[in-house]
């Protein structure tokens, strides 16, 4: 009996040492996993608009009197881009068509003729065109590449004095290569700064108004020959895909 009691109170001490140590222990803190910021990603479709400058150089050629001057104009411009990218891991591919309006212009004077000068009018650019791109810092840097077809738009004009005697339009075809740098300001807002060259094969412009003495050698045989730069900044609304 005496054995029962002495056992009974020591395992009596034992469980209240243990309960007191439970309590004393501090209970465990669960913290809340950490939350996962995604990386920003460039796929999906953008508008925007864009400003800048252009720097053109037109070739005036004659097939039987040969050249006719060079003129180069500058100006500004500004205009509008759409396009859609797609993002592979850090590459990114892209469909972008743009259009510019400005009002670059020069004249010169025709080397046979030193009376008579050539002016160029540049009245709009446009271009279809694909790019590739690799994304840095996060994916909010994207440094890329294009090309594709463009289009300008211009009149053309001989002038004796500042009498216009041949007035045409025409719109020249060829290609642009560019390069650039786009920053995501904001997963909907992004920013960029780009290089475009352009290259516009011969075209004889379909004359509007001449004078019947030179109205003959001007339809059928100038041809000019245009390359230009420009170098433009601009903004993209982009539209945040949902997954």
């Amino acid at each position: 009996m005496k054995k029962l009691l002495l056992a009974t109170v020591a395992a009596a001490l034992l469980g209240g040492s243990a309960i007191a140590a439970d309590l004393a222990r501090p209970a465990p803190i669960y913290a809340p996993p950490p939350v996962v910021v995604p990386l920003f990603t460039w796929t999906g479709c953008y508008v925007g608009g864009n400003i800048g400058g252009i720097w053109a150089r037109s070739d005036w050629n004659d097939a039987i009197l040969g050249d006719f001057g060079t003129s180069s104009a500058t100006g500004a411009l500004g205009g509008l881009q759409t396009g859609c990218n797609y993002q592979v891991g850090r590459l990114v591919f892209s469909i972008q068509g743009d259009y510019d309006w400005t009002n670059a212009n020069n004249n010169n004077v025709v080397p046979l003729f030193p009376v008579v000068t050539d002016q160029t009018q540049i009245k709009s650019l446009a271009s279809v065109t694909g790019r590739v791109g690799y994304a840095f810092w996060d994916n909010r840097f994207l440094g890329y590449v294009k090309a594709g077809g463009a289009w300008e738009q211009g009149n053309f004009s001989f002038q004796v004095g500042t009498v216009p005697v041949i007035t045409a339009s025409a719109t020249q075809r060829g290609w642009t290569l560019g390069i650039g740098g786009e920053y995501a300001f904001l997963n909907w807002l992004t920013g960029f700064i780009e290089y475009d060259y352009y290259r516009f094969g011969n075209t004889n412009p379909s004359p509007l108004l001449c004078t019947p003495a030179l109205c003959g050698f001007a339809a059928n045989n100038v041809g000019i020959t245009s390359n230009v730069n420009v170098l433009k900044a601009g903004l993209n609304f982009k539209f945040v895909p949902r997954f």
